[in-house]
């Protein structure tokens, strides 16, 4: 089968390994965007450290689960957001004020929400997790 969209499977499977009770998963393929989500994450500690592996094809990223980690996912198609509807996004897809994370793609790079509210910037949703 063709892979139509790689994040979505990406954090499909960090998901599913969370729910186990998985200390590590393995995702294949690698793609820069998914480096930067995982980025994301891992600088607001919802995930530990992760090791992307060339195998001289699409390369495999082992991520360490650390148990924080509730629920992640991707929003598709990737809506646009401006800044005065980040408000009602937050409502609808975080269960709190007070913890998860909106990840959005802006000219500036892939940020969450609070980080694009610093910068003054808008762009297009692509996922969330708490």
């Amino acid at each position: 089968m063709v892979r139509m969209n790689v994040l979505a499977d990406a954090l499909k499977s960090i998901n599913n390994a969370e729910k186990r009770g998985k200390r590590q998963v393995l995702l294949r393929p690698c793609s820069k965007v998914i480096v930067r989500f995982l980025t994301v994450m891992m600088k607001h500690g919802y995930i530990g450290e992760f090791e992307i592996i060339d195998d001289h094809r699409a390369g495999k990223i082992v991520v360490n689960l650390t148990g924080r980690l509730n629920k992640c996912g991707v929003i598709s198609p990737r809506f646009d957001l401006q800044l005065k509807d980040l408000e009602k996004w937050q409502n609808n897809l975080l269960p709190s004020r007070q913890f998860g994370y909106i990840v959005l793609t802006t000219s500036a790079g892939i940020m969450d929400h609070e980080e694009a509210r610093r910068k003054h910037t808008g762009g297009k949703i692509l996922g969330f997790f708490f």
